[in-house]
């Protein structure tokens, strides 16, 4: 394998170095997300080299066999893209795992802060505070009226519908 990524491009072969574990351990996920879908699409690239390049060469020598032979480095391109993407979606997996995990932490650790048992501390079963008022704030808001007025609009026409029908 290492003799075709020597033969690799500048461009791909330092595209290929990116994905390397050493290299990896420092990008987010944002970066992560990005090397992705640049693996991919030099991998996608090649794929599309290698079937079309086949399939032209089976047109020319009458056998798929002499075909697949001669698009060889095709193939061997595909692989190494291949292995490169899973390589950085194994790395990529494993942060989003380390992400989420720390983000669920924040928010029990907010829902904790926030709950009503904790301003009480005792522990013996009784209720100190009222806790929060829960209202809905959005009652008032205009766009809220709005709709609430159509809907009720809404209602009466289909009554009035349903009413003229019957008589």
């Amino acid at each position: 394998m290492s003799k075709l990524e020597n033969s690799l491009s500048e461009d791909e072969f330092v595209l290929v170095r990116e994905t390397k574990k050493a290299q990896m351990e420092e990008l987010d996920e944002d970066a992560l997300i990005d090397l992705h879908s640049r693996i991919r699409r030099a991998r996608n690239k090649y794929v599309k080299l290698y079937r079309r390049e086949g399939a032209e060469k089976v047109d020319k020598k009458k056998s798929r066999a002499t075909g697949r032979s001669a698009n060889q480095r095709n193939a061997a391109k595909v692989e190494v893209f291949e292995e490169a993407l899973a390589r950085v979606s194994r790395r990529l997996g494993a942060v989003a795992r380390q992400s989420a995990e720390t983000l669920k932490q924040e928010r029990l650790a907010l829902a904790r802060n926030d709950s009503p048992i904790s301003a009480g501390g005792s522990g013996d079963g009784k209720v100190r505070s009222a806790g929060k008022a829960r209202v809905d704030s959005t009652r008032d808001s205009s766009g809220r009226k709005k709709y609430e007025a159509s809907s009720i609009a809404a209602g009466a026409r289909r009554q009035a519908k349903k009413d003229s029908r019957k008589s």
